[in-house]
């Protein structure tokens, strides 16, 4: 809890130049190129921009921001009664093991794996320096059963990715990251894309217009 609750290190500028709303293009992909830098993360999250790899012959840095956004309101998370229960077999904790969360989620035997070893190492760094967050999910035996990571900053959480290797695991982590949010005042869960599971779990749509004005309240948080 104590590297969620401090205050991140600085991680400077970036010397690449991230084109202003008026100027992106029709479409999910704003950008190609760069690097995954310290700076450059932080900037791009900041203007509600993030990286991912697009596949052209070979593998490209690109950076995104789809249109309509995937948001999941806060008040709106689906609780169900079987997921209460599933909680009530799990420890929560915070920030204890980032590096087997984002392993875990990085592995390449999963459906659509995209998470390299160059974006393991960049947010592994923003780790350390306090912007990236895990929330992990423990079983009984004090075994890892999932968990999720992603960056903060201030009132904003953007969501990188999830795993679950024991039932509902990866969902009670996404509870006690929304109840954490709403004990520290945060107000912007950002899931990029969304899906048919994060819609069931009370994900929604709006449209870049308005996940910008949504942006530029929670990072004044």
């Amino acid at each position: 809890m104590t590297d969620w609750l401090s205050r991140p290190e600085p991680v400077g500028t970036t010397r690449w130049a991230f084109p202003p709303p008026s100027a992106w293009p029709e479409g999910d992909l704003i950008a190609i190129g760069g690097d995954l830098e310290p700076g450059t993360l932080i900037t791009a999250y900041s203007a509600g921009i993030f990286p991912m790899v697009v596949e052209t012959p070979e593998s490209v840095l690109a950076w995104w921001s789809p249109d309509p956004h995937g948001i999941l309101p806060l008040d709106n998370l689906h609780v169900t009664r079987s997921l209460r229960q599933s909680a009530k077999r799990y420890e929560v904790r915070v920030d204890t093991c980032f590096g087997d969360v984002i392993r875990r989620c990085a592995d390449p035997s999963r459906d659509k794996a995209w998470i390299t070893e160059e974006f393991v190492n960049a947010y592994t760094k923003l780790h350390q320096l306090r912007w990236a967050h895990s929330v992990e999910v423990f079983d009984r035996e004090g075994q890892l059963a999932g968990g999720l990571y992603g960056v903060r900053i201030n009132g904003l959480f953007a969501g990188e990715s999830m795993f679950h290797a024991q039932r509902d695991a990866s969902k009670v982590a996404l509870m006690a990251l929304v109840r954490l949010m709403r004990e520290t005042g945060m107000t912007l869960l950002d899931v990029q894309w969304h899906t048919e599971h994060l819609g069931a779990l009370g994900a929604t749509e709006v449209g870049r217009r308005q996940y910008l004005a949504l942006l530029a309240d929670a990072l004044d948080k």
